[in-house]
């Protein structure tokens, strides 16, 4: 079945999160520090986000702390210095935590950076690597690329095992029906 446009309708099906969970858990299940999951842009965990040297060989130029100021997620500009630019959201990895209201900025900010300075690479980062910041990168895909969450989760999976929390995925479908019209 097609729409006017000869597009599938299937295709703006967004799918119930147990659907989205399902997806999630297949593929490997372990990852590294740091990947790259899109052109110059890194999702990574703690450990990475607060070495100095792994973010210099990674060549690291703007830092998106997706638990800025929680327990050994402090993060800062004057952490980083002057040679990385950092962005800090305050977010809970918890399914009642709003993290919607940080989609939009979170992802300018990425955006800003990649198309904006040259040699940009940016890190975005929770604690583990998998909830928070995989929520904040789906989102930029989203918004900026034009993907829908399934392409974006498909996409980012290639790289790295993500594993957001179930009420992040359905503030991402949220999104997802936002911006494509999904049911």
């Amino acid at each position: 079945m097609s729409d006017q446009l000869g597009n599938s309708v299937a295709s703006l099906h967004t799918p119930p999160v147990r659907e989205l969970v399902r997806l999630l858990y297949g593929g490997k299940r372990f990852g590294n520090h740091v990947d790259e999951v899109w052109p110059n842009l890194y999702i990574g965990d703690l450990s990475v986000a607060n070495d100095h040297y792994s973010l210099w060989k990674l060549g690291i130029t703007h830092v998106v702390n997706a638990a800025h100021g929680r327990m050994y997620c402090q993060g800062s500009h004057g952490f980083y210095g002057s040679t990385v630019e950092y962005y800090g959201v305050p977010a809970d990895d918890s399914p009642s935590f709003d993290l919607s209201r940080y989609f939009f900025s979170s992802a300018e900010y990425i955006h800003e950076a990649l198309n904006n300075t040259d040699g940009a690479r940016v890190l975005v980062h929770c604690a583990v690597g998998v909830s928070r910041s995989a929520s904040l990168v789906l989102a930029y895909l989203m918004i900026h690329h034009h993907l829908t969450l399934l392409e974006a989760i498909q996409k980012v999976k290639e790289h790295r095992w993500i594993f957001p929390n179930r009420g992040f995925l359905k503030q991402l479908r949220a999104l997802d029906v936002k911006l494509h019209g999904a049911l």
